[in-house]
Formats: C-alpha cells, sequence, structure tokens
C-alpha cells in the first residue's frame, strides 16, 4: 500500500505551511497564554475551507484522511490550539457521516464543512474515561423523544458549540451496545455547561463538564438505530485516531525547529552549542523518532483512505495514536533539555510543546488503552494460527 502523497496533497502541505507560518504562528503564544478562545483562527480555517477536508467531495471536502494529516501537520507544528479547532469539528461530522440518516446529514453537514456552525462531542464521564461502555448517562424514550439525564467531562470546545453530541444509554439494560449519541442543542433546557478546566496544555480550546437534567431530544436528533450506536462511533474513533496522531507529529517537528534555531544561535565554552557532539546526537534521535511516527501516521491513514476497518484498522490506528504522541513527549522533552534554563521559562515558548505533548498521550484513549488495543490484536492473532 502506497502512502506517499500525491500532487494534491503536497499542494495542501505547501499552502498549510506557508499560512501556519505567516497567520498561525504569531499567534500560538497569545493563545496559550491568556487560554482564550481563537475566534480569529476558527475563521481563517473557514476561509481556507479546512473544515471539509478529510470528507466526500459533496460537502467540498478532498475524502482523504491523509490530506487531513498533512493540514493538522503543519498547524500543529506551531501552534496546537488552531490544530485541535479542527479535531473538534472532525470527530462529530465523522459521527454523523459513520451513522446518521440521510435526513441528518442534509441537516447537519453543509454548515459544519463549511464552518458556518460550531459542534463537540461528548462522551466521557468521571467514572469512565477511555471506557465508553462504562457511561452512566441515560437517554429514556418518551413521546416524540428522549430525556437525558447524567454528567460529562472533558467536553472540548462545549461554550462555543452550536449544539453537541451527547453519548447515552438507551433502553433498560446496561449493554454496551446501548449507546448512541444525541444531538442537544447547546441552549436545550436541563443543560448546564459548566466552568472550564484549567489545563496544563491544549489550554485555548475549553473543556468544560456538562449537566443534564431531564434534557430533551427529539427522536430525529438520535444518530444510529437505537441501541446500535456504539459500534458506529468505535468506528469514528478509530478512523480518527491517525489524524490525532498528526498532531503528535505536528509538535515533534516544531520542537526540533525551535532547538535547531536555539542550538546554532546559542554560545557556549567559544563555539555554537550546536557544534557539540551529544547535542547532535541528540538531534539526530529526535529526527529519527519524529521520522519514523510520520510514517506509521501515513500508513495508518492510507489504510482508512483504502477503505480499511473494523479489526484490521484498530491495531494500526492505535499503534499510529500512541507512538506519534509518545513521540511528541519524548522529542517536546528533550527540546526543553537543550535549551537548558530558558526550556523553563515562559520567554521561550519550547515549553509550550511539552505541555501540549503531554496532554495527547491521555486524550482521545489514554496510550495504555491503545497498547492494549495493540496487544489484544496480536494474541488475537497468534490464537488464529
Amino acid at each position: 500500500m502506497s502512502f506517499a502523497l500525491d500532487e494534491q496533497q503536497l499542494q495542501i502541505q505547501t499552502l498549510v505551511r506557508r499560512v501556519a507560518r505567516e497567520k498561525v504562528a504569531p499567534r500560538a503564544n497569545d493563545i496559550d497564554r491568556t487560554a482564550e478562545y481563537p475566534h480569529d483562527m476558527f475563521e481563517l480555517l473557514r476561509e481556507l475551507g479546512l473544515f471539509a477536508l478529510p470528507f466526500p467531495e459533496s460537502y467540498g471536502g478532498s475524502g482523504s484522511t491523509l490530506s487531513a494529516c498533512v493540514a493538522v501537520e503543519e498547524l500543529a507544528r506551531v501552534c496546537y490550539n488552531t490544530a485541535y479547532l479542527l479535531i473538534v469539528q472532525w470527530t462529530p461530522i465523522g459521527a454523523i457521516l459513520a451513522a446518521g440518516t440521510d435526513e441528518q446529514k442534509r441537516r447537519f453537514l453543509p454548515a459544519l464543512a463549511a464552518g458556518k456552525q460550531k459542534v463537540s462531542i461528548s462522551v466521557t464521564e468521571p467514572q469512565s474515561g477511555s471506557d465508553v461502555a462504562g457511561i452512566k448517562t441515560r437517554a429514556r424514550r418518551v413521546a416524540g423523544g428522549y430525556r437525558i439525564s447524567g454528567a460529562k467531562i472533558w467536553c472540548t470546545g462545549a461554550p462555543f458549540a452550536n449544539f453537541i453530541f451527547i453519548g447515552a444509554k438507551t433502553g433498560d439494560d446496561d449493554s454496551r451496545g446501548s449507546i448512541n449519541l444525541f444531538a442537544v442543542e447547546r441552549g436545550a433546557k436541563g443543560l448546564e455547561i459548566g466552568r472550564k478546566e484549567e489545563k496544563m496544555g491544549a489550554r485555548g480550546v475549553p473543556s468544560c463538564p456538562l449537566f443534564l437534567e431531564n434534557v430533551f431530544v427529539p427522536e430525529e436528533n438520535r444518530l444510529g438505530e437505537e441501541g446500535r450506536g456504539f459500534k458506529a462511533v468505535m468506528e469514528t474513533f478509530n478512523a480518527a485516531r491517525p489524524v490525532h496522531g498528526a498532531r503528535g507529529i505536528g509538535l515533534a517537528q516544531g520542537a526540533i525547529d525551535h532547538a535547531l534555531q536555539f542550538v546554532q544561535n546559542r554560545h557556549a565554552f567559544g563555539q555554537t552549542v550546536g557544534n557539540f557532539q551529544g547535542i547532535r546526537w541528540m538531534l539526530a534521535d529526535m529526527a529519527m523518532q519524529t521520522e519514523a511516527a510520520r510514517g506509521l501516521v501515513y500508513r495508518a491513514a492510507g489504510m482508512v483512505d483504502a477503505g480499511v476497518s473494523g479489526g484490521e484498522l484498530a491495531p494500526f490506528a492505535a499503534m499510529a495514536k500512541c507512538y506519534a504522541t509518545d513521540v511528541a513527549m519524548k522529542v517536546a522533552t528533550d527540546a526543553v533539555q537543550l535549551f537548558g534554563a530558558a526550556g523553563i521559562s515562559a520567554e521561550f515558548p519550547i515549553n509550550r510543546y511539552m505541555r501540549d505533548a503531554k496532554v495527547l498521550q491521555i486524550i482521545e484513549g489514554t496510550n495504555q488503552i491503545q497498547r492494549n488495543i495493540i496487544g489484544n490484536s496480536l494474541l488475537g492473532a497468534v490464537a488464529k494460527l
């Protein structure tokens, strides 16, 4: 399977890299420092048409997850938060495409793909982080729809979303398959958005708890058949993991960029720091690890574009997310070390890369969960021999 960039993807890379350097990079430190939502960056992404990028051409996209990875990598290279704006929009769009009816696609997708509306997705709960099947929020049938009650945490982008896809269990049992996503408008009666979390990284895109008390949702806002939405949700998460890995590649490459500039301009013992062999070896390791992660992410993205799904895709998607984000953390930490005391100073942006990388090892399924997926796949393959 080839996952080399084609002409269109190279054009996307060139365009996004230029925009990232000229318009996004100058805003990155302020977004992180103030922890204020970057409305101007959202508008920039909308003008570029990037919210439709991974989706079918009928919605203005390229139909390519690899193209999405390329764009996210270039943005995360200079500003994690701006790249994050795309992810927040893309995950629920992917859920609609995977499980939505034709009517729901017509109703939701044009405005979301054009960036005219914002959307969030909320599955995580205090007692069930990576264990999606363990959620307790309930959607009980009533005339014309459902009443949803429960609590969520870490709903990213909630204060600015026009509506939120909320994961809840339906029916009377507590089975894994009884989960569905429901589109809930931000101002719905009984929905309360809590205060934003003060995060160490990803500070520009707020994450908030949600409290739902008897919130009414019409039946036409349920994604998928009742009690059968869980599989579609997990397929969406699997297909999105290469894109999360691309964020890690972007952070790692950006950390290398800053480290290279610093060691070539910093002098010690009568020469530039970059002349020391130990420093060059560190840089070489950082570059090798990042390039290896890039290859793994691009391969997983290529599998998604080729239509690979289910158990065949899951371990490769998990590898891409896990390895790339672990590399991001390792490379960013080494970059801080290369900066010395300057690396822990707020005057330099490199510590931002390390803080953002730590977030990536935890969100969208912790890297321990990704290792479970990979290990289970390996043991299952052995059992079939």
